[in-house]
């Protein structure tokens, strides 16, 4: 692997979008939108670059750009999620990947390491392995220092400043799941999963109207199954501080060709009808998340 900056190779390595004044106590993010793929990643990979791109969540940025509109501000990243997951802590590392010593703090025994989809990816969402050989240390450990820990100083950044702002903050964690996810039969016919880590990310409250916003639009709503929401969602959650988090799984088939990842003609509808959906809910929810209100709850 090269050892040039990771974060140049990016330039930036993650986006924010600004409305021009933020109305809302909301900030929307997606972690997994990357698709800025650098030379040196694909020398060392043995997957295509179509391969590479099934653990994205393709287009799910342009899917919520219409957030901003409306006066919330979306971050997103650029770097791919197969490059570096930033929904993950920042020392999931599986020492099965890296030629030398992890450092003692790495979390080597958790449970997305052993399924090969720590911080720094050993398989994508199909399973297949995406490396040729072991990885220097020191390579993951860049990665980590010069993409993952600028992108969470940032989103906490904007988090802290939406509060000052508010005295509360909403993270809406944006998110799109592969139709084969979904075979079970209780979740075969989901739409949407909302993921609020079984009630303690977020306010019910919140949930509830997002789900109720997306049902009234004919979605069929799942919660917590089988996604109830990563790293982010369990780490910025803090709903007795006026802190809440919530991520919104969106199911590919409706919005994309799974196979060439291109927009599909449902496109259009999903993005106008989640931003209908939102405008309703940030509307609704004025006011109502105060940290008094929910502590007292």
């Amino acid at each position: 692997m090269s050892e040039t900056d990771p974060s140049a190779e990016f330039a930036p390595p993650f986006l924010i979008a600004e409305p021009t004044r933020q109305r809302y106590p909301f900030v929307f993010n997606a972690p997994h939108a990357g698709d800025v793929y650098p030379a040196s990643f694909l020398a060392a990979s043995q997957l295509s670059p179509i391969a590479l791109r099934r653990s994205e969540d393709a287009l799910v940025d342009r899917l919520f750009g219409s957030v901003v509109r409306l006066g919330a501000p979306l971050m997103s990243a650029r770097f791919p999620r197969a490059y570096l997951d930033v929904n993950r802590e920042p020392y999931e590392l599986d020492p099965r990947m890296f030629e030398g010593r992890l450092p003692p703090y790495a979390n080597a025994r958790s449970m997305r390491v052993a399924g090969g989809l720590g911080t720094i990816p050993r398989i994508v969402a199909d399973g297949h392995e995406i490396y040729r050989g072991r990885l220097p240390v020191a390579e993951a450990l860049r990665r980590i220092d010069l993409l993952y820990k600028p992108y969470h100083r940032a989103l906490r950044a904007r988090l802290a400043s939406t509060v000052e702002l508010f005295g509360r903050v909403v993270l809406i964690d944006c998110h799109s799941m592969p139709s084969s996810s979904l075979s079970r039969e209780d979740f075969a016919r989901a739409d949407i999963v909302l993921g609020d880590r079984y009630g303690t990310s977020c306010a019910p409250l919140l949930t509830d109207l997002v789900d109720t916003a997306l049902r009234h639009r004919g979605y069929v709503v799942v919660r917590n199954k089988p996604y109830a929401g990563g790293f982010i969602t369990e780490h910025y959650g803090a709903p007795a501080l006026g802190r809440h988090a919530l991520q919104i799984e969106v199911n590919r088939a409706l919005y994309m060709d799974e196979r060439t990842l291109e927009p599909s003609s449902g496109f259009a509808k999903l993005s106008e009808d989640l931003s209908d959906a939102f405008a309703d809910i940030m509307l609704a929810l004025r006011g109502d998340l105060e940290p008094s209100r929910i502590a007292a709850e």
